[in-house]
């Protein structure tokens, strides 16, 4: 009967033992659990990281007088688009100005104006009447190039302003032509509105005022305290006094954290832990998510994040959407020892995509034995974390590294309890009634711009096919 069986469960013309059948009798050759959200992790692999013991990092800096030079935010509800009023302080002329009531007014009085692309804002020479805020849009500051051809001097993009100084001058002329790149809601405020509400309002009569009479502090062109120094002179000349003034409330960064709570049934680790330590192996994939989450936060929290911390002196629109060598030309131009632009991967294939319409070739760098694009020299290193909006455009930076260098930083606390990698530690949590262990898993980082132009950001990047 057991052979006749046996004789059944074999193929006809069977000499051997069949591969399932010996399966049964060995263990499967396995990989450890595999997980695909794990990405390079550029930034963290190339941030050099500054041990934070306090858990707080102190950036001083040279006094800086604060130049109105931001950008206006506008609002907008269906098709109603306004200036958020208290915004109007990123003016020069109304910064610290604290009526609130008078800044609505002035935002109630500006009018909208909708611009197709090619038409122009302002034209050189004309008067200046009012000042425009560009709410959403793109558009191109043209002057006379030196051999009378026309050059594009700036890009505008969402918030920019001109003409602040229209507002209370006489007899001002434009000195440029803006021309609208894409369909532009731009909204105005002619003077004779904002004279009209000067006269009936004492308190801005009394600000404006306090501004004429207000001696203009001296400072070098990037609004830092001025130096005074002699050169060149000859004989027995009196030196000037100086000191380095240092800015009264540097900022500080403190140490952000990303937790979980990790749960294992003693069940599992007691009887499936061979030939992998299911513990270890939990472990491993937990502390790479934590990981991917830091790299996030570095790029896109809104409080330490390298996106929203970039200087808006440092902020660029592209020339004409998509990512071109001109735009990252003006990236580098920008500041000094550049080490490596951080870019979507859809970005740098649109950026392939210009390089190879312009007939360009950019070049390839070695990056920790990983050949990656360059652009002169600079590596491009890809980076998921970048956001992509609705509209398909993106964001492209570029960074100088290092303190010794005054560029950016990584921040993290090593040596903390129960460490299980730098600055990432696993705390046991107990075992509670149903058998089930919990690890406390917990990640300390943060990320500071110790100089304004150690980052650069290019904006609004076109990344369509």
């Amino acid at each position: 009967m057991t052979e006749s069986v046996h004789d059944a469960q074999q193929a006809p013309g069977q000499l051997s033992l069949s591969t399932a059948a010996a399966r049964n009798l060995s263990s499967t050759t396995k990989t450890p659990p595999q997980m695909q959200s794990i990405s390079p992790r550029w930034l963290l692999r190339m941030l050099p990281w500054v041990q934070t013991s306090a858990g707080t990092y102190r950036v001083n800096r040279r006094l800086t007088y604060e130049l109105g030079d931001g950008r206006v935010t506008c609002s907008n509800t269906g098709d109603d688009v306004r200036v958020v009023p208290p915004e109007l302080r990123e003016l020069a002329l109304l910064r610290d100005f604290e009526d609130d009531s008078v800044l609505s007014a002035l935002s109630d009085r500006f009018v909208r104006r909708d611009h197709e692309p090619g038409e122009v804002l302002t034209a050189i020479d004309d008067p200046a009447e009012e000042l425009l805020i560009i709410a959403h849009g793109k558009a191109n500051i043209l002057g006379v190039g030196e051999y009378g051809d026309q050059a594009v001097l700036d890009v505008l993009g969402d918030g920019h302003y001109l003409g602040e100084t229209a507002l209370t001058g006489e007899g001002e002329t434009w000195r440029f032509t803006t021309k609208a790149v894409t369909p532009c809601i731009v909204l105005s405020l002619p003077r004779r509105a904002f004279q009209e509400l000067l006269a009936q309002s004492p308190a801005l009569r009394a600000h404006l005022e306090r501004l004429r009479t207000r001696p203009e502090p001296a400072r070098n062109k990037h609004g830092e305290a001025a130096i005074d120094l002699a050169s060149g002179h000859d004989g027995e000349v009196a030196l000037p006094g100086t000191f380095v003034d240092y800015d009264l409330n540097p900022r500080e960064y403190e140490l952000s954290v990303a937790q979980t709570v990790l749960r294992v049934h003693t069940r599992v680790s007691d009887l499936y832990n061979h030939p992998m330590d299911q513990l270890e192996q939990q472990l491993r994939l937990t502390v790479e998510e934590l990981r991917e989450e830091q790299e996030n936060e570095l790029i896109n929290n809104r409080d330490f994040g390298l996106l929203h911390n970039a200087d808006l002196r440092q902020r660029i629109q592209t020339r004409s959407g998509p990512p071109t060598p001109a735009d990252l030309d003006e990236l580098l131009a920008r500041r000094r020892k550049s080490e490596f632009f951080l870019a979507h991967p859809r970005t740098i294939a649109a950026f392939g995509r210009e390089c190879s319409r312009l007939g360009v070739y950019p070049d390839s760098v070695d990056v920790q034995g990983t050949r990656v694009t360059a652009w002169r020299g600079v590596p491009l290193l890809p980076c998921n974390k970048i956001p992509i909006t609705d509209t398909g455009t993106s964001s492209v930076l570029v960074m100088r590294t290092g303190e010794d260098d005054q560029g950016v930083v990584g921040l993290h606390q090593t040596g903390i309890p129960d460490e299980y990698e730098p600055s990432l530690n696993v705390r046991f949590m107990g075992i509670n009634d149903k058998a089930i262990t919990s690890y406390l898993v917990s990640a300390y980082y943060s990320a500071a711009v110790l100089t304004p132009d150690a980052l650069g950001v290019l904006e609004n990047v076109e990344i369509g096919r």
